[in-house]
């Protein structure tokens, strides 16, 4: 089996290369490892009875993202969410309108410290202050967002990362727009690529089907997935890519959605909320989408790993107990089923999305160059603003398809 272009990874960034290397007319062979197709947006139905995001759930940066007319096109429902905080709670204690005031003050000074800083080796924590208000600050844009705690997080990144607003979350699922988008790319399921050789004037990827030759590759699994070897390459790639790879480690980001029956204990649909706890021991929950019965918990960075560790049956209890912390234990007996996300032990991402490590912001760009003209990346690692997100995956892997078409024949506009 031969094509011009080798394809390795059926997410949003090898769905975007396939289609549009088919638009160019360039042969490909797309390999996913997994049993379907979108990567890290996946939408289940099990075991909640409704559409739940195991993956990407928001829509970010509407307006520049090519998924949302996807949706709109295709009967899809958007809906507009503003991500701010609602509601912030110390423990059991909920934060008062002049304590929410504050937190909003230490958003725009960290927002100010960042536009008049240059120094590209620090991290985010060092521009945080000490006080309680700077602490939610921290949860947001460190676990929350990056999926790294502050103290890990590139304040180069977070500079050259866009504002995602306007944010739109999907009824039917993001991962249901994904899935129908790339629908109608033929792909090869279960054929993970163990070895990609490049030795000779192509690549060859070693899978268990066989071997499959190709001009050129197009790498599209996650930074975590080549770290931990599961994707080896032959010979190594040269040192500063391989270095770029362990600089972008996947952060983590893990879902633990409940399901509740009765009283809503004065929440709204759409609502989001941070309980702030000992030891960073911080959960966020996006309550009651689209008007449903879902509170959805996230925990991020260090403690998310920590979690992992300890099991789904941990995890939910600690959700729970964050909730009976704040509206009191009759909320316990309202959860009726519950499960948390597997990003973490996902042998084919490793993780939820990558951040680069303070001082080492570059290692996006290096990724972005080709090694010998034949292997060419993209992802959300490389996803330029909208980095982290399935819309940079998306554009990645148009851009990495552009540039192998050309360097497979020149006249490509």
């Amino acid at each position: 089996m031969a094509a011009e272009v080798l394809i390795i990874g059926a997410g949003a960034a090898g769905l975007a290369a396939a289609r549009s290397l088919r638009k160019a007319g360039v042969a490909f062979i797309l390999l996913e490892a997994s049993d379907r197709i979108g990567g890290r947006a996946r939408t289940v139905n099990a075991p909640f009875g409704q559409p739940f995001d195991w993956g990407c759930a928001w829509m970010h940066a509407a307006d520049r993202n090519p998924f949302f007319a996807e949706a709109v096109n295709h009967g899809f429902t958007p809906q507009y969410h503003d991500p701010n905080l609602d509601r912030v709670y110390f423990g059991p204690r909920r934060a008062s309108a002049t304590e929410m005031a504050r937190i909003f003050m230490a958003d725009f000074d960290l927002a100010t410290r960042l536009g008049g800083h240059a120094e590209s080796a620090a991290c985010l924590a060092s521009l945080l202050g000490p006080s309680r208000y700077s602490t939610v600050t921290a949860t947001y844009g460190g676990p929350m967002d990056f999926a790294q705690d502050a103290d890990e997080v590139s304040i180069a990144d977070v500079k050259g990362s866009a504002d995602l607003d306007p944010n739109f979350l999907v009824r039917e699922g993001f991962g249901a727009v994904v899935a129908q988008w790339g629908g109608g790319v033929p792909v090869e399921l279960a054929t993970p690529v163990t070895t990609l050789r490049w030795g000779g004037t192509g690549v060859v990827a070693e899978t268990p089907r066989g071997d499959i030759a190709a001009r050129a590759a197009i790498v599209t699994v996650s930074t975590g997935v080549m770290a931990f070897g599961a994707l080896r390459f032959a010979p190594d790639l040269p040192d500063a890519h391989a270095r770029a790879i362990h600089d972008l480690p996947m952060g983590l980001l893990t879902k633990i959605p409940l399901q509740i029956v009765g009283d809503r204990h004065g929440l709204l649909s759409f609502e989001d909320m941070l309980v702030e706890n000992h030891g960073s021991h911080d959960i966020y929950f996006h309550c009651l989408p689209f008007g449903g019965d879902l509170l959805v918990g996230f925990v991020g960075g260090d403690f998310a790993w920590e979690l992992a560790a300890a099991g789904e049956a941990a995890a939910v209890d600690f959700a729970i107990g964050s909730l009976v912390g704040v509206f009191g234990g009759n909320i316990a007996g309202q959860v009726v089923a519950s499960a948390m996300t597997d990003w973490h032990s996902n042998r084919w991402t490793r993780g939820a999305y990558a951040a680069a490590r303070p001082g080492c912001h570059g290692a996006r760009q290096t990724l972005l160059q080709p090694v010998g003209e034949r292997i060419y990346f993209a992802g959300e690692a490389l996803g330029g603003p909208l980095m982290q997100t399935c819309a940079g995956a998306r554009l990645s892997g148009e851009a990495a398809a552009h540039k192998v078409a050309r360097a497979l024949n020149p006249k490509v506009p």
